[in-house]
């Protein structure tokens, strides 16, 4: 099979990993329950999110975190499973932060919004062509005003730059390999590109 990072192998990696992110897979909580998880600590939203990013970037990268994941990456892998693995629980974060924001994670609008966090500094920009600023009060209307057309626009450029980004960095040095059973995945998460994500995600979604 074919190891080459296309933009539809890509588009399919997000579509997979946000359908298990949201719906939860056995062993894993769900983005929501992730995200409830942390709803329960203090009032501030902002500062709950702030707590789920700094603990996506300390546990993720675990190996323990990882064995988790075996499950999960039984899928038609298109992709080197250690980036399917990647993409997963960055959208799981993503998706935690927007359920925090009280955004309907089941939206297409919304969806589409968390594979362009996915892009991390690159987001500011695909947004803003599609007429949306980051950092202004996002509402629930303005996320469903969204049109078809625009999430269409909005999605081909993430996978743009996500096969860009991928294909810079090679599957190999997204991180170091922790052997699983039925397989190797990336153990050593890329902390900085984790937490950049996670601020993108929490300027956009939590006000």
């Amino acid at each position: 099979m074919s190891k080459e990072i296309t933009q539809s192998k890509i588009m399919s990696a997000l579509d997979w990993g946000y359908e298990k992110a949201v719906n939860g897979v056995p062993g894993l909580d769900s983005a929501q329950e992730l995200a409830e998880s942390y709803m329960r600590k203090g009032d501030c939203r902002k500062e709950q999110a702030n707590s789920l990013i700094r603990w996506q970037n300390t546990k993720a990268g675990t190996s323990g975190f990882l064995s988790g994941l075996g499950g999960i990456i039984t899928m038609p892998v298109t992709l080197p499973a250690n980036i399917t693995s990647v993409l997963y629980v960055q959208i799981r974060m993503i998706a935690a932060i927007a359920h925090m924001g009280g955004h309907d994670v089941q939206d297409d609008q919304v969806k589409s919004l968390v594979y362009v966090c996915l892009t991390g500094n690159s987001a500011k920009d695909i947004m803003k062509g599609a007429g949306i600023t980051i950092g202004t009060k996002l509402t629930t209307n303005a996320i469903k005003s969204i049109s078809g057309k625009t999430i269409t626009a909005i999605n081909q450029k993430v996978g743009f730059r996500l096969v860009t980004k991928f294909g810079e960095k090679g599957a190999i040095n997204l991180g170091k390999a922790v052997p699983l059973v039925g397989g190797i995945i990336g153990g050593s998460f890329d902390s900085i590109t984790t937490n950049t994500i996670g601020n993108v995600a929490r300027d956009t979604f939590i006000q």
